[in-house]
């Protein structure tokens, strides 16, 4: 990690501080009257404001992405990047704002900053919104149009994706463009929503009782996998509740514990992951079962739902039957497309392989064998 001439600042105020003092008023010279958008969005733990100290070993620093027109890209993308190169300053803040490929590999991503005495290779990317778009979402995304993602797409695009394209920083938007489709973006339709509450509830039912299953085998170490298993798709669940994307899986406990069920959730998830040994593990999590149906309740999206612990059927083992909060949900999802789908769900409700979600146009056939 390149060691610090200055404390630590947050990746976001540090892009800020990069179009500021030294990104606008250059091009304000060399460009006049140009049009564009200024932000930091897509991957990077800073986007979300999970970075820290750490971050600063790789992929990390003075960044920033510039929005141009299609046609503006054409004629000015090279000797935007070439202006910079000689006139951005070599640090910010004490940050070097060159970045190295410590691989050699020019097709490596990944950069490392370290200090030039030339011209610096920096962060600044030039974009038109589509293309950027293309790159983050997959192909089909050029051809969402102001209607935004149809159903299918909805399903196909992993939440860590949509954190990164609509969270971060916008500095400007002369057009309102990089705006519009964040906005599109923010959030799912509010049938895609319902639905995917479904498919959560759904997961937890189907593995609630596993959890006393394997310790009645003497399987304890099963058992809390199971349990484990079990708070991590209750804190996706709540994210969902509270219309937060799941991020990044080191991410997940970082946006978790920003949610307002959090306070009250967190030491039940605790003591479930810390038991050891079943008849604990099982009240923990019946505990947080409670937490979660009472906060389902407290959205108002469906008939109150009784969230009390109770036998899983002839078997001595306490559940919370998710399936009646997933039954009660799915009667409010109305469209006929969704209704007509297996409890699947999104596409990182069923998958969670980093080299898969990162493939859109193979997540997309997946998907598409479902929908």
């Amino acid at each position: 990690m390149v060691a610090p001439a200055a404390p630590f600042v947050p990746g976001l105020e540090l892009a800020g501080i990069l179009y500021e003092e030294a990104v606008m008023p250059i091009l304000g010279a060399a460009y006049p009257g140009l049009r564009y958008a200024a932000a930091r969005v897509g991957a990077g733990s800073e986007v979300l404001g999970f970075d820290t100290a750490r971050s600063a070993d790789h992929d990390w620093g003075p960044r920033l992405e510039l929005f141009l027109t299609a046609g503006d890209v054409a004629r000015h993308g090279g000797p935007i990047r070439e202006l910079l190169a000689h006139r951005l300053p070599k640090r910010v803040r004490g940050w070097p704002t060159n970045f190295r490929r410590r691989s050699g590999d020019p097709r490596d991503p990944v950069g490392h900053m370290e200090p030039t005495d030339g011209p610096v290779d920096h962060r600044v990317r030039v974009w038109d919104v589509e293309s950027w778009l293309v790159a983050h979402l997959g192909p089909r995304a050029a051809a969402w149009g102001d209607a935004g993602p149809a159903i299918g797409d909805w399903l196909a695009l992993p939440q860590q994706k949509l954190a990164e394209v609509t969270g971060g920083a916008v500095f400007r938007d002369d057009r309102g463009d990089l705006s519009a489709v964040r906005r599109r973006l923010a959030w799912y339709p509010e049938q895609v929503w319902r639905y995917l509450m479904v498919c959560q509830w759904q997961r937890i039912s189907q593995e609630e009782a596993f959890v006393g299953r394997c310790a009645e085998t003497g399987d304890d170490l099963g058992s809390a996998v199971v349990a484990a298993r079990l708070v991590r798709d209750l804190m996706r669940l709540c994210l969902l509740m509270e219309r937060r994307f799941a991020p990044y899986g080191k991410w997940l406990g970082s946006a978790f514990a920003r949610l307002g069920t959090a306070g009250r959730l967190a030491p039940s998830l605790r003591g479930a992951l810390a038991a050891t040994g079943y008849p604990e593990r099982e009240r923990h999590l019946c505990d947080a079962y409670e937490i979660v149906g009472r906060a389902h309740n407290a959205l108002g999206l469906t008939e109150p739902v009784d969230p009390g612990r109770r036998p899983y059927h002839g078997r001595p083992f306490l559940v919370v039957h998710a399936e009646r909060f997933a039954r009660a949900l799915l009667e409010t999802v109305t469209d006929a497309r969704l209704r007509a789908l297996p409890l699947t769900g999104g596409v990182d409700q069923w998958a969670d392989s980093t080299d898969l979600l990162g493939r859109q146009e193979v997540v997309r056939a997946a998907v598409d064998a479902i929908v």
